[in-house]
């Protein structure tokens, strides 16, 4: 079982340090292994668990375990590498830093851009990927956590908006001031990026736990469902709300729970509205999303938090059938329901008497 209560990378992108690797495998029947890399990137600790054969055994249609596992925290590194926005390095501190109103872009830029300004036209804005004068106001970059005053924010304000950004071919066409920043899409897309290079390494099955992104390739060895347990946004650290049984699929949360700090009684989250510059308030406690791709599920998780219950249920009942669609989702409010979308009913257990489930 997997519990997805690591914290969540926040507003901002990625700490880019050398990771520390753990390695370890143990073999299974068969003659195959499961793999365990764990890694620090991202700002968070990332855990890579993979199935497949170990090196000499006759199986060679299916992947070397500890291989696939090094290339996919390698792709990971990589995606890092590009989108870290505490590393003046990084292609997207460059981007960022130019005084160019167009810039050409890589891949690793602009399909996480391009997924995201495409939930961003679908919620109104709620994801919105110019955020990072906000961020960076409120100390979630720096960790100098700070409350901005209301002049301030109405004044940074001026340079946010997903509809300021326009991408032609592979040039990003954007208005000076205006600063990208990919925290709510980062994990997703390095998680579906690394998905779909374990798929082609041939691996038996494989789960991918980035900071509370969990993904999870093929079958879980004697082919059971993969079980993943949903954290208690009022217990982060020790409960859990339930467990969902998926196949193949990614499972992101996000909540106010996540990353925070307080100012007297006052507790400001990193989950910012983009309208408002301010940490969404609403009635969530935290939004988990179920879906095909990481990218999609990391940034929906984001954006159903910021609309709140209402506005993000229906938002479910509109796009549910459609080809951009195709998610479910489990919502925790702070009057302790739990609301678990049509489509996860069969494969959701409860596991905490403190809410009440629907």
């Amino acid at each position: 079982m997997l519990k997805l209560n690591i914290r969540k990378l926040s507003g901002a992108a990625c700490l880019l340090l050398m990771p520390a690797l753990i390695f370890s495998g143990c073999s299974l029947s068969g003659g195959n292994t499961e793999t365990k890399k764990t890694f620090f990137a991202m700002d968070t600790v990332m855990t890579l668990t993979v199935y497949g054969r170990k090196s000499g055994t006759a199986d060679a249609k299916m992947a070397n375990s500890e291989i696939a596992a090094e290339k996919a925290a390698a792709r990971i590194l990589e995606i890092e590498a590009a989108l870290s926005v505490t590393s003046d390095t990084s292609e997207l501190s460059r981007l960022n830093a130019s005084e160019n109103e167009t810039a050409e872009a890589s891949d690793d830029v602009l399909i996480p851009l391009g997924a995201a300004l495409g939930i961003a036209g679908e919620t109104g804005g709620a994801l919105d990927v110019t955020v990072l004068p906000l961020v960076r106001a409120w100390g979630f970059l720096s960790k100098e956590y700070r409350v901005p005053s209301r002049e301030e924010l109405d004044t940074l304000l001026q340079n946010v908006g997903y509809s300021r950004l326009r991408i032609s071919g592979r040039e990003i066409v954007r208005p000076p001031g205006t600063e990208l920043d990919f925290g709510a899409v980062a994990k997703g897309y390095a998680a579906q990026e690394a998905a779909e290079l374990l798929r082609g390494e041939g691996v038996a099955g494989a789960v991918i736990s980035l900071g509370g992104n969990v993904q999870t390739v093929g079958q879980k060895p004697g082919g059971e469902k993969w079980r993943i347990a949903v954290a208690d946004p009022l217990d982060p650290d020790h409960g859990t709300i339930g467990t969902l049984s998926v196949g193949e699929a990614a499972v992101v949360t996000s909540g106010g729970y996540q990353r925070f700090f307080e100012r007297g009684t006052v507790r400001y989250h990193h989950i910012l509205d983009p309208k408002k510059g301010m940490p969404a308030e609403n009635e969530l406690l935290s939004v988990t999303v179920v879906c095909d791709n990481g990218t999609k599920a990391d940034g929906l998780s984001t954006a159903l938090f910021v609309m709140g219950f209402p506005a993000a249920m229906e938002h479910y009942k509109l796009q549910s059938d459609l080809e951009y669609g195709g998610f479910e989702a489990v919502f925790v409010t702070k009057d302790r329901r739990v609301i678990v979308t049509d489509g996860l009913k069969q494969s959701f257990a409860a596991a905490n008497n403190k809410y009440d489930y629907e």
